[in-house]
């Protein structure tokens, strides 16, 4: 599904532009540019998009796209958030003040310029996706969203599996501190964070922050939701979102693309051409101009899989997946590399040591992903040399076809910890003839509480994908308990076993397209 056209130019002349100041608060006024399309007045009143920036990015970050907003007919209306660059307050992390900040931009649209009151929209990567959602939920004058790389649930995004997102949330406060003012509520957060402490407060507060939160109040007020995000975005992974996505019943559409956190709209933010930016202007067009465009006619779900293939129409988010292909975890014996098989025996055990890595990682934030989405190189590993002292193996026979990989795979363990407290990480690999692993998804799993020396039975939900996998090649199944992208929560000198007791088969479960 290439990129749906938007409307042509309004007019011959071009649209104006200004840096404005909107007061937000006392004492707190948000910098803002705003284009104005050619024509467009009192008596000719124009629909407006309201685009905050992401996080720590400035309000020029949209100048391109919102130029060519304007050129189709809109308003284009662009501020840098709270706390970030000139803008004044402090940073708070799309909390309570940030979202009133999106309705007094609002106010300030439909008093300054000549915007369309009823035909109010917002559109926005990463932090100001997330804020879209936000302001529709608690603002019903916003028709329209268009959130690209955004979250629907910040507990699930930086503390998925009851696991630390490091890298990421270390990228983050990074940034805010070096083009910012962190609140000190937002500074707390980072401690507790980084230190496991007050879990139930961390969680309370990344609710308040949760579109998800408000899913009852978003549809209710009706504004018409597109989702786009990057199958391997680190900070923001695909799950919570396709969750999110369902909760929707207002009219919506979700997108799941190759790349990483925003690297799919990066071309178009500097007016290249993009798929992700088209179908944005189409959305607007469709629920804001009433543009008879066809978008709403597509199947709602546009996914395209990673490393090759065109896009895919879905009528709904489980709709990609068709079958499933349920595989046993076997027994290690001597060769530790045990079998993925439909009738793999029960009744064994392997242990593994902890705080080293094997080897099999998700990679870098950002980076990893990157290359994969431009160089079609996702992360790789031997897996015939990752050391089985610290990593579990499992393998399948050869493939008799091609496997389509589309969904969320699960897998169900049964652990026996040496501590109370620990962590590992599952891996799907699609391995060649040479035992060349090339990663097909992955998710990390921590454990608070558990009796020393007690089994526990562990359900894992691996971050959700679309990759084919050639006929020939085998599944891997790899555990481990260290990746950088994680905080890991293994005690030194803990250890962990994986087995597979007859009353409950350890396995794990594939979507097949």
């Amino acid at each position: 599904m290439p990129g749906v056209g938007g409307a042509q130019q309004a007019s011959a002349a071009g649209p104006s532009f200004r840096f404005v100041d909107i007061p937000v608060a006392p004492g707190v006024a948000l910098k803002a540019n705003v284009y104005v399309p050619a024509g467009a007045d009192a008596a000719h009143p124009a629909p407006v998009v309201v685009m905050p920036a992401s996080w720590s990015m400035p309000t020029l970050e949209y100048v391109v796209p919102a130029r060519q907003l304007a050129e189709s007919g809109y308003i284009a209306l662009s501020y840098t958030a709270r706390g970030f660059w000139l803008s004044g307050g402090e940073i708070g992390v799309a909390g309570p003040d940030d979202v009133a900040d999106i309705s007094r931009v609002i106010d300030w649209a439909l008093a300054n310029t000549p915007a369309d009151a009823s035909r109010i929209g917002m559109a926005g990567v990463s932090y100001g996706a997330g804020l879209g959602l936000l302001g529709a939920a608690h603002d019903p004058r916003i028709k329209a969203v268009a959130a690209l790389s955004g979250w629907a649930d910040l507990v699930d995004s930086i503390y998925m599996g009851q696991t630390q997102h490091v890298q990421s949330a270390a990228g983050l406060a990074v940034a805010g501190y070096l083009t910012g003012r962190p609140s000190s509520e937002f500074s707390q957060f980072l401690v507790d964070f980084l230190t496991t402490a007050n879990v139930p407060e961390l969680i309370a507060w990344a609710n308040v922050r949760s579109p998800a939160t408000y899913v009852d109040r978003l549809n209710a007020n009706g504004a018409a939701v597109m989702l786009a995000n990057a199958w391997g975005d680190s900070i923001f992974p695909p799950n919570q979102l396709a969750e999110f996505y369902g909760r929707l019943t207002v009219p919506k559409r979700l997108e799941f693309r190759p790349g990483d956190h925003a690297t799919p709209e990066i071309p178009g933010l500097a007016g290249l051409p993009n798929d992700t930016w088209a179908n944005t202007r189409a959305w607007l067009d469709r629920y804001l101009k009433g543009t008879d465009n066809g978008i709403d006619r597509q199947p709602p779900v546009q996914i395209k899989p990673r490393l090759e293939g065109g896009y895919e129409g879905y009528a709904d988010w489980a709709d990609l997946t068709g079958s499933r292909l349920d595989l046993r975890l076997g027994d290690n014996g001597w060769s530790r590399t045990g079998p993925l098989a439909p009738d793999a025996g029960t009744g064994w055990s392997t242990r593994i040591g902890t705080n080293v890595d094997s080897g099999a990682n998700g990679g870098i934030i950002f980076l990893t992903n990157l290359v994969e989405e431009y160089l079609r190189i996702p992360p790789t590993v031997s897996v015939p040399m990752l050391p089985r002292a610290v990593a579990a193996v499992w393998q399948s026979d050869r493939l008799a076809a091609e496997s389509q990989v589309r969904g969320t795979a699960n897998l169900h363990v049964t652990v026996t910890p040496t501590a109370s407290q620990g962590t590992f990480i599952a891996y799907l690999y699609d391995v060649d003839a040479l035992g060349v692993g090339r990663l097909v998804t992955h998710a990390p799993y921590t454990f608070f509480g558990k009796q020393a020396w007690r089994p526990f039975a562990a359900d894992v939900e691996l971050l959700a994908t679309a990759y084919d996998v050639p006929a020939g090649h085998r599944l891997a199944l790899v555990v481990d308990t260290v990746d950088l992208l994680y905080l890991e929560q293994n005690p030194a000198l803990s250890s962990l076993a994986f087995g597979s007791p007859a009353a409950d088969p350890s396995w794990i479960s594939v979507p097949l397209r």
